[in-house]
Formats: C-alpha cells, sequence, structure tokens
C-alpha cells in the first residue's frame, strides 16, 4: 500500500504512545481500535476517522485537536489559537475532567457568539436541556466558615 500524507500523524501518535509507555496492542485495547488498525495508522498506510483520533487521544490522553491538525482535518493557520487554548486547558493538571470540558464548552460557546466556527467537543460532558454547560455545574469554592471550611455558595449567596 501507499502511503497517505497524514502530516506525520503516524510518527507522532508512536512518539505519544512510546512516551506513555504503551504497547501497540494496549493502546489498541484502550482506543477500542485494533490492533493491525492502529499499526497501519502509525505507518502511514490508513487515514482514521474524527472519530477515531478521538477515540486514541482519549486513550493517550492528549489533545483530539492536536491529531485533527496532523490528519488535516482542521486546519492548522487558521485553527491554532483555537487549538492551543484546548491544549492549554485540557493540559491543566488542576483541573479535573469535568471542569476541563465545561471551560471548553463555555470557550466554544464565546467563539459562535462571536461568528467563530466551532470545534469539537467532548460529547460525553454534561450539559443542559440547550446542549451547553451550565456555569453552575462547575464547582466553586465558597467563602471560609468560622470553622475553616468551605461554605455552601448557594447558603451563602443569598
Amino acid at each position: 500500500m501507499a502511503s497517505l500524507n497524514v502530516g506525520n500523524l503516524g510518527e507522532y501518535l508512536r512518539e505519544q504512545r512510546r512516551s506513555a509507555q504503551l504497547s501497540l496492542r494496549q493502546l489498541a485495547d484502550a482506543a477500542g481500535v485494533s490492533n493491525p488498525y492502529l499499526s497501519q495508522i502509525e505507518r502511514g498506510l490508513r487515514k482514521p476517522s474524527a472519530e477515531v483520533l478521538q477515540q486514541v487521544a482519549k486513550a493517550l490522553r492528549i489533545s483530539a485537536e492536536t491529531l485533527y491538525v496532523r490528519a488535516g482535518i482542521l486546519d492548522a493557520e487558521r485553527d491554532r489559537d483555537e487549538v492551543e487554548t484546548r491544549a492549554v486547558l485540557l493540559a491543566d493538571p488542576t483541573l479535573n475532567e469535568r471542569q476541563k470540558q465545561v471551560l471548553l464548552q463555555i470557550y466554544e460557546s464565546f467563539r459562535k457568539e462571536n461568528g467563530f466556527e466551532i470545534g469539537t467537543v467532548d460529547e460525553d460532558a454534561p450539559t443542559n436541556a440547550q446542549g451547553r454547560a451550565d456555569a453552575q455545574d462547575i464547582p466553586v469554592r465558597g467563602p471560609r466558615t468560622a470553622g475553616g471550611s468551605d461554605a455552601d455558595p448557594q447558603q451563602t449567596a443569598g
């Protein structure tokens, strides 16, 4: 088979897999794809779908958007700022996964409001009936009480 031009995606995936100390088989199992298919992606013989890239990114705990750019799904020049912003949010070790997803959804809603195209969001992230994350869903530390514990923000607001 001839090698496809997928922006060094395969090499990048191999580097990420090795730095995560995962075998090809372990990553394939974690991502829910077949071992031969993942091998073909790494060798540049197959161009994976955005869905497969998202699964692989989740298994490697890296930004799916970075993989989208390397695969040519996102325009690197036009979407660089968005990808970098997302990568920074996703890499923040002080936030849990839920908080990261909520921040990404808020970021996307502002981009949409300002007329910019919206990228992809983790569809598994909880949203309200309108399909958006509510600010109240983000865990917020309330003011300290006399005992030194965090007060319930709902009780201290009124």
